[in-house]
């Protein structure tokens, strides 16, 4: 460069003081001009993120958090809530919680809390939202400050396509977590709160934390923890029994029911019995417990929306209102408290590694879901069939239908068991258009799948002495009464399972998790001593189901769930109905030229395996009519069960009571 200057001037132009300021002045354009121009065509930078909240530390938090709910604004449906926070001088950081244990994700609902108000001394203090994260809230506490008031409403969901409905006129369903702001930079169980609640008049109320006092409608609970006030949600409502399920005074377990109206609350002695051989079976199963009480709380209701959420000494439990008066209907759902039970030993005193965190905002990892879900998904299905609250019959058709599902799914092409536990934070949980192709969260029933095939195949190996039971009592047996969560690994698994009946357990866990595994998992099945087969006849208990009546479930035959209007939910990829053009949402008005009915479009199956002709359909898709041709002749085809003659019936085993 400084070459070339001296090359472009003609000798004797210029004196050898202007070559030597030309030569410099093309230095400093060369160093600083030209990375300004280069920045200039980049176009913009990033602005810097602020700064990251305080990690949680594990060190106790001085003084005790105040923590008032009010739930007597029935009218609204809005929970006023008034804390009471000790603070020092200076910057601090309040959190409301964002990843909820047993949701799987962030889904604490911060667009349901409004009217933030902070005062110091009586005067309000600014408060500022994290730029970043929106579960934080930034506030300079004035000196001479020691506690600070904080009051907010959180807003309940009035409608369903708001969220799940937790509070009705009859019922409700508190979960701590949507009510409460707490401090940055603890562990949860260090942080120490002191909660009241304000009922509504004459309501009842359960929940698993130690009362207190109660004066008329104010209930006042023992201090507690932050992590175990999250994990002690609290029913209540005007129509309420409870009933004891304790297998002996050293296991008190109770079912706290409440109910839109008195007759839901009438249980047969032998409905009661059924949920008591429950809680024995399970303790027969696990040889331990881990709560001081254990607290079903059930709501039924066709208002508050269905709940199915663990925690270590009571679960959230909710389910239709004809749960008792009408006990053949409920069969399909029947293992919800077999499922949420199964989670005080699996889920909540055992819990994988990377799904226990400090607070209930550092996020969590979902990875072994097909163990915390899956695994609990059998222990559920298996207790609810010992405990006799389905019969093996029906047990063994609700795995058929799962067995099913999986083979007209074909989600399993492409994506493997494990990459559906990251599900929840990737959808939220909110419905998608395909979920036989997305997969949805499969490590459920997909688990349940895998689970059925490792305790045939530890009874099979061990011809009949051990079982997956035996697994159970080693991992989930130990400390007896003991409330400290033990986390685990795979490895962990695959020790405890060589433990019970040495195997290659990596190998067969990996290549059914973690491998892509396009087969139907059906090891278990055919080990137990069955094959899938498909029927036209409908079992009984699912003819006697309300949704039979007023819906159909095509997705082995045709492929597509429909409602009692004709309006199609779910449609299964590269089914007849996919191939042929049909996609939820639309609308079917006519089969074959008849008035579309539930009952019409199950003759029009049946009829078609006995001609060649397809089945006409007429539909509306938006605004425009058309019609669809459904060359199909397979039948109805109701996923069963059969046994296969000459081999072991390890599955019947497996269901019998112990």
């Amino acid at each position: 460069m400084l070459l070339a200057q001296r090359r472009i001037c003609p000798p004797g132009s210029r004196t050898r003081t202007a070559v030597t300021t030309t030569i410099l002045l093309a230095f400093f354009c060369c160093v600083f001009a030209v990375p300004a121009l280069a920045q200039q065509l980049a176009g913009p930078q990033p602005a810097p993120l602020p700064p990251p909240i305080q990690a949680p530390v594990d060190r106790p938090y001085p003084g005790v958090v105040g923590l008032q709910v009010s739930a007597q604004d029935v009218t609204h449906r809005v929970l006023e809530v008034r804390e009471t926070v000790p603070v020092h001088p200076g910057e601090m950081t309040l959190l409301y919680p964002q990843w909820i244990p047993g949701t799987h994700s962030p889904t604490g609902p911060i667009s349901e809390i409004a009217g933030i108000e902070i005062t110091a001394n009586g005067e309000r203090v600014p408060w500022v939202r994290d730029r970043v994260n929106v579960y934080a809230f930034h506030v300079d506490v004035p000196a001479g400050v020691s506690a600070l008031g904080v009051k907010f409403d959180y807003l309940t969901p009035l409608r369903p396509d708001q969220g799940r409905i937790t509070f009705s006129s009859e019922i409700l369903d508190l979960s701590w977590n949507t009510v409460l702001l707490y401090p940055a930079g603890h562990f949860s169980r260090d942080i120490t709160f002191a909660p009241s609640l304000l009922l509504p008049d004459g309501w009842h109320f359960a929940t698993a934390l130690s009362t207190q006092s109660q004066d008329g409608d104010v209930v006042r609970f023992k201090d507690t923890s932050l992590n175990t006030l999250v994990d002690s949600p609290l029913y209540a409502g005007v129509n309420y029994r409870r009933l004891d399920l304790s297998s002996g005074p050293d296991n008190r377990v109770f079912l706290d029911v409440f109910a839109d109206s008195p007759k839901d609350l009438d249980v047969t002695p032998e409905e009661l019995q059924l949920h008591r051989n429950l809680v024995a079976q399970a303790q027969k199963l696990f040889h331990s417990h881990h709560y001081a009480h254990y607290d079903f709380l059930l709501s039924l209701s066709g208002t508050v929306g269905f709940a199915g959420l663990e925690h270590h000494q009571s679960s959230e439990d909710g389910t239709s209102a004809n749960y008792f008066t009408d006990w053949a209907a409920g069969v399909g759902e029947r293992d919800l408290l077999g499922h949420e039970y199964t989670h005080s030993w699996n889920g909540k005193f055992r819990r994988p590694a990377d799904l226990w965190t400090p607070n209930f905002n550092v996020p969590m990892q979902d990875d072994l879901l097909w163990v915390y879900e899956g695994l609990t998904e059998y222990w559920g299905y298996v207790l609810t069939a010992r405990a006799g609250m389905r019969t093996p019959s029906e047990t063994r058709d609700l795995i058929a239908r799962i067995a099913a599902n999986f083979e007209a799914s074909p989600g399993r092409d492409w994506r493997p068991l494990v990459d559906t536990t990251n599900q929840p934070t990737i959808s939220q949980r909110r419905p998608v258009t395909w979920p036989s192709w997305l997969r949805g969260e499969d490590y459920y029933m997909e688990g349940l799948l895998v689970w059925l095939d490792a305790d045939t195949k530890i009874r099979q190996l061990s011809g009949g002495r051990k079982s997956l039971d035996d697994f159970a009592r080693e991992f989930y047996g130990i400390d007896n009464g003991s409330y400290v969560t033990r986390t685990y690994t795979f490895q962990d698994i695959v020790s405890a399972l060589n433990k019970v009946q040495p195997y290659d357990w990596a190998h067969f866990l990996r290549t059914r998790i973690y491998e892509l595994h396009p087969q139907t998992p059906l090891g278990g099945i055919t080990r137990g001593g069955y094959r899938l087969a498909y029927t036209d006849t409908a079992p009984a208990w699912m003819k006697a189901s309300g949704a039979f009546q007023f819906s159909a479930d095509l997705s082995t035959s045709l492929g597509f769930i429909v409602g009692a209007d004709g309006s199609l939910g779910s449609v299964w990829w590269n089914s007849p109905a996919f191939k042929a053009g049909m996609t939820p949402g639309m609308r079917i008005f006519a089969v074959n030229g008849t008035a579309f009915s539930v009952a019409a479009l199950r003759e029009a199956i049946l009829k078609a395996e006995k001609t060649t002709a397809p089945i006409k359909f007429l539909v509306q898709r938006g605004g425009k009519f058309q019609t669809i041709h459904i060359n199909y002749h397979g039948g109805l085809r109701y996923p069963e069960l059969v046994r296969v003659a000459g081999t072991p019936d390890l599955l019947d085993k497996i269901l019998a009571p112990k």
